[in-house]
């Protein structure tokens, strides 16, 4: 035994003087790398969109114009993405598109867009794959699902609530056109080339129109998650558990105890006027 131990010194030695030397000679080899560090006191969006999902979402059967359970899943996944990156402020989200703000003084992985991004859509991704039965149920996955990302910054409170006030607007835009344009086909009878003819030029008064004469429909009864999209936000919640103590003296009891934590919770409401922001000021950081 005592001759094996200075055999495997003397291996080793070679190994770290070659470790070492390798270290001087090719470190250089980092100065390739770019410094994508996010410009301080910005807000950090993240927007991941779904690839190719129009095809996805056929050969899952996705219900048309509108399907709870893929939006449901959508929904779970981001609400995963915050609670393991707890830096982020606010969510929202509408069909297969989803952004993710981190606060204007998030330090997370200093800063770096691509190790946000990445981290951002990996776990979304992830997410998306793990829950896929709690929403599916029995109907397999076909294949993985993949959803690209961008970052942008955005330095004051005017400037976030506009993009985010830009997405809400597009949900409305999209939805009122694919309500009316599945309603043409599967209430109708219309083909979608004749669906499409007949929605040319028509502005949202007469998208409405077609729905409440033709069909008797009140867009403005429809669910508000497929109108509003969804809004995840931090909020604290008082939960009451029972714990068992014991006093000297006394038996043991079962006492209730309150205490406070952090829940992601969903909104499915208008972001775009005053109600929502003043009702809820944490979310927002202050401009000064």
């Amino acid at each position: 035994r005592g001759r094996v131990v200075p055999c495997l010194q003397a291996s080793l030695r070679p190994f770290s003087r070659s470790s070492a030397m390798a270290k001087s000679k090719f470190e250089y080899v980092r100065s390739f790398e770019t410094d994508d560090t996010c410009l301080r006191n910005c807000y950090i969006v993240v927007r991941l969109d779904g690839r190719n999902f129009h095809k996805f979402a056929e050969q899952h059967q996705f219900a048309k114009p509108n399907d709870d359970r893929a939006l449901g899943l959508m929904s779970r996944s981001a609400r995963s993405v915050m609670e393991e990156l707890e830096d982020i402020t606010i969510a929202y989200g509408q069909s297969d598109d989803f952004i993710f703000v981190f606060k204007r003084t998030t330090t997370w992985f200093k800063r770096r867009a691509s190790k946000l991004m990445t981290h951002v859509a990996s776990q979304f991704s992830s997410s998306y794959v793990f829950y896929w039965k709690e929403f599916f149920g029995e109907q397999p996955l076909l294949y993985p699902p993949g959803f690209d990302g961008r970052v942008v910054l955005y330095p004051t409170n005017h400037n976030l609530r506009d993009y985010l006030s830009w997405r809400q607007a597009d949900c409305h835009i999209n939805n009122l056109y694919n309500t009316v344009f599945w309603t043409l086909i599967q209430k109708g009878g219309l083909t979608t080339t004749q669906a499409e003819d007949r929605l040319k030029g028509t502005l949202a008064s007469d998208k409405n129109e077609i729905l409440f004469s033709e069909f008797d429909i009140n867009y403005n009864n429809e669910s508000a998650v497929h109108r509003k999209g969804t809004t995840l936000i931090w909020e604290k919640r008082n939960e009451t558990v029972s714990k068992r103590i014991k006093r000297p003296n006394e038996e043991e009891q079962q006492v209730p105890v309150t205490r406070s934590r952090r829940k992601v919770e969903a909104y499915y409401c208008d972001i775009i006027g005053d109600q929502f922001w003043e009702e809820h000021p944490d979310v927002l950081e202050d401009d000064t």
